[in-house]
């Protein structure tokens, strides 16, 4: 946390204490320029800050307050605006009264000439050119700080509320895809229990194995990689129990390091790759081959399957491949690439993030 937000965040938790180490300071300002020798010349002195700053604190309130806010929102301005010469005349005339006859009488040697409250009142040139502007002018400071401190929360409220958009959209978007999988995946074990097949309990237990990482360590927003190679691993053996030899299925993975990234991203892909290559397969044998990099931070990620020559592509199968532009989007924004190719024989898909960014945010 920068020194500034740290200033910040004092002054929304502290809000009195902060006015009052803001009004002292200027206290602090204005009388250190105008310091005495006198004893009764620094009196004086202090009697006249005391006195300015209190009206300049009345003007700084009313026009943060009461103006400014008003100024911001969509209203008949006409009415502000008549409201702030009224205000700034009502300041005057009580500042200028408290002037004639309660701070003049007490630092000037009687007797001495005294305008009277209607002169005061109708002396319009003097309440605004000497009084509003001297009073408001000192209220700028004040002004300014308050704009710039209510626009940072504002920024970082508008930031919050796009993280916790973007987190919900990341929950629905796992929320769409772990049905899907576990939908495909119970009906491969419900043929499997059809014929009374002896792996049926072994599937189970690998599911089992499986749904226990998606639903309790995939929560977050990154997991590490090595994790996301296990979940692979046992969901290519849970399908390899469904094919026998029939199956081939290459996995070669190459690390330099455990590093994180975005779950069940690539579980997706593994399970498109089985569904569109070796569950629509006819007759020849399904391949599918999987390779996984990360060096210095780049990693890659391509799967390649075989499909078959009378396969026709159905608007459900775009789910998956959708789901996972979507997260990508949201996750690694500019920071990726995932293209796929398709030819009449296999089916190609290649995604490459560049994780330094990642570990920059994080």
């Amino acid at each position: 946390m920068t020194p500034f937000e740290k200033i910040i965040n004092f002054a929304t938790a502290h809000r009195i204490t902060t006015h009052v180490i803001f009004w002292v300071f200027i206290f602090i300002m204005f009388f250190s320029k105008n310091t005495s020798s006198d004893p009764e010349g620094l009196w004086i002195d202090v009697l006249y800050t005391v006195y300015y700053e209190i009206f300049s604190m009345i003007g700084a309130y009313f026009l943060s307050y009461r103006i400014l806010p008003r100024l911001m929102t969509p209203q008949k301005y006409n009415w502000v605006w008549a409201e702030l010469f009224l205000g700034a005349y009502i300041i005057s005339a009580v500042a200028r009264i408290t002037m004639v006859y309660g701070v003049e009488p007490i630092t000037r040697t009687p007797p001495f000439p005294q305008e009277s409250i209607q002169e005061i009142l109708t002396d319009l040139p003097t309440l605004f050119i000497a009084y509003s502007l001297h009073i408001l002018s000192l209220s700028i400071f004040f002004i300014f700080i308050k704009l710039i401190k209510d626009q940072y929360i504002i920024q970082k409220r508008s930031l919050l509320l796009e993280k916790q958009k973007a987190e919900t959209e990341l929950k629905i978007l796992k929320a769409q895809l772990n049905p899907h999988f576990l939908f495909n995946t119970l009906n491969n074990i419900y043929s499997l229990s059809v014929v009374n097949s002896p792996i049926t309990s072994q599937s189970i237990a690998v599911l089992s194995e499986i749904l226990d990482c998606i639903l309790y360590r995939c929560s977050s927003t990154y997991v590490p990689l090595t994790q996301e190679i296990t979940l692979l691993e046992n969901y290519i053996s849970l399908e390899k129990l469904r094919y026998d030899d029939r199956l081939s299925v290459v996995f070669n993975h190459e690390m330099d390091q455990n590093g994180m990234i975005a779950p069940l991203i690539l579980l997706s892909l593994v399970e498109n790759a089985f569904k569109h290559g070796a569950g629509e397969d006819i007759g020849s044998a399904p391949k599918i081959e999987i390779d996984l990099k990360l060096v210095n931070n780049n990693f890659e990620f391509k799967i390649r399957n075989t499909i078959c020559k009378t396969e026709h592509e159905a608007e459900s199968g775009k789910i998956g491949l959708n789901n996972i532009i979507q997260q990508l989007d949201k996750i690694y924004t500019e920071n990726y690439t995932f293209n796929v190719t398709k030819t009449d024989a296999d089916f190609t898909a290649v995604l490459k993030i560049n994780l330094t960014s990642q570990y920059n945010l994080t």
